[in-house]
């Protein structure tokens, strides 16, 4: 067996802001590995792709299940790629039982902006952990930006707390729902309504026309009942059809028209700043974590005492102090 090709920092970044799709893939599979010497070398690129990212518009879309969020992104990302934008996709798939890697659904589904030379997808593993999601789908926005894609689309898992990590990664969080399958008001969470900048009906076509646009409806009184999270910006609600196209270039114009506002107020940078110092502090987090785990002498307390955690005999937050002291090697 061959030995893989050494590791060529300059080569590689130089084919991702050519655009290379195949360095494309490269560079992200390199930051999404756990391998210290692969991350080390990940985040080597990275410090030599920063200048060339951030002139983009991030686009969060979350959805209830079964709403069409793959068959809307596909219809969303044609259009924009028809009008000259070169589209990105990063859909945090579910992670595999068997493999650990992503199922890749959402990429299957995509059909015509998977085979679109001016878009990208790359389905990411969730790998059962949030954080990590949250880590690895910022820096392949980053890497995404440098290789010269001007519309990034992050695809959430499901309505969760997944939703509330994508938000503040984003510029515009767009959050889909369905008409006619029940309270319409039931099937989401307050919390989502109150990051959402936009709320779309989807599969608002045929018979189910007239239901979606009650939906719009509901939501927009709903929506008129919580404080916005921005001055500059009031959250609305609208009726598309991913299946038909009809109120795409609306919803869009609906984006750009938000980045237009945030932009003349700075709310835009201000904010791109907060999510920068947000992604410091989540790193260092998982960087904690990761040595905890890691320590031999933490490690085999930890063991001892979630024991006698299960057990109901050491209150859980008597258990983490001794566990960090064992660390601090305290």
């Amino acid at each position: 067996m061959s030995a893989p090709p050494a590791f060529d920092l300059q080569a590689l970044c130089a084919g991702v802001r050519f655009g290379e799709r195949g360095a494309l893939g490269r560079a992200i599979t390199l930051i999404e590995s756990r391998n210290d010497q692969k991350r080390a070398q990940g985040e080597a690129l990275l410090g030599e792709l920063l200048p060339a990212s951030g002139n983009t518009l991030r686009v969060g879309i979350t959805g209830v299940p079964g709403v069409g969020k793959s068959t809307f992104i596909d219809a969303l990302g044609t259009h924009l790629t028809k009008l000259g934008h070169k589209v990105a996709v990063l859909a945090v798939d579910p992670t595999s039982p068997v493999t650990g890697g992503s199922i890749l659904g959402d990429k299957t589904r995509m059909t015509r902006l998977s085979q679109d030379p001016n878009a990208f997808i790359r389905p990411s593993p969730s790998s059962g952990t949030l954080g990590g999601v949250a880590m690895r789908t910022r820096e392949s926005m980053l890497v995404c930006e440098a290789a010269g894609f001007d519309i990034v689309l992050v695809e959430t898992v499901g309505v969760g707390q997944s939703e509330v990590a994508v938000e503040q990664m984003v510029d515009f969080f767009l959050v889909l729902m369905l008409a006619g399958a029940g309270d319409e008001l039931q099937g989401i969470k307050r919390g989502i309504l109150e990051i959402a900048d936009l709320i779309a009906i989807n599969k608002a076509d045929g018979e189910n026309q007239p239901r979606a646009e009650l939906a719009r409806n509901e939501y927009a009184s709903a929506l008129q009942l919580l404080r916005p999270k921005s001055d500059a910006w009031t959250p609305q609600a609208v009726c598309v059809s991913a299946l038909s196209g009809s109120g795409i270039e609306g919803l869009w114009q609906l984006v750009l028209e938000h980045r237009k506002q945030l932009e003349a107020t700075g709310e835009r940078d201000a904010r791109r700043k907060e999510q920068q110092g947000q992604w410091m502090w989540q790193d260092v987090e998982d960087s904690l974590q990761a040595a905890l785990r890691s320590n031999q002498a933490a490690h085999a307390l930890s063991l001892e005492l979630e024991s006698r955690v299960r057990e109901g005999e050491l209150l859980a937050s008597a258990a983490a102090r001794q566990i960090i002291a064992a660390f601090l090697g305290r």
